[in-house]
């Protein structure tokens, strides 16, 4: 694939970049504004997409380059939250969900999942949720491959602890936290 070929790629990668930005962002407009900018950004940039890599993956790292960009500018304007609504994630449609309790255990996870630090919520997004594999989702978030696995590593303990441990029981004493010496964001 040449970079003449996004163009008549980018229709097709729509709605998986419009689902990764809404989790990402966690709002339907910013979702929407984000994935016109980065669509933007890759025609403009078609010449700097290598041949033999995947156009999906570039559009991801081009969609969470773009967010943290936002990001940034909206802390200098001191405005917006990272915070999800629970009316934008129901307008996620699962297609799996069948029952009223797979939809509830939907809800827990997707809640789960949202709770984590951000650096491993984007890494499970990435892995688990669209596939990617571990060194594409490095090369996305521009981190080592063994970041990615040890940030994954890291969510997945932390989600199951939260489905394993009853409310109001305090965590045993022999699995407190990160790991001392483990940077910020590798939380």
């Amino acid at each position: 694939m040449t970079g003449q070929d996004l163009p008549s790629l980018l229709p097709g990668l729509l709605p998986r970049l419009w689902a990764f930005a809404l989790r990402v962002t966690g709002d339907r407009h910013d979702a929407e504004d984000l994935v016109q900018r980065a669509c933007l950004h890759g025609l403009e940039r078609v010449h700097q997409w290598q041949p033999g890599t995947s156009a999906l993956s570039w559009m991801y790292r081009i969609v969470h380059t773009t967010w943290i960009n936002e990001i940034r500018a909206r802390r200098v304007r001191s405005r917006g939250s990272l915070a999800w609504d629970d009316a934008d994630v129901e307008a996620i449609p699962d297609l799996q969900a069948s029952t009223p309790e797979d939809l509830a255990s939907y809800h827990q996870v997707f809640g789960a999942v949202d709770r984590l630090p951000e650096a491993q919520r984007l890494v499970v997004l990435l892995v688990a949720v669209e596939g990617l594999s571990y060194q594409e989702a490095a090369l996305v978030l521009d981190v080592p491959i063994g970041t990615v696995m040890s940030r994954l590593s890291r969510a997945r303990r932390t989600v199951g602890d939260q489905f394993r441990q009853p409310k109001g029981q305090p965590r045993r004493a022999d699995s407190v936290g990160p790991v001392s010496g483990a940077r910020e964001e590798d939380a």
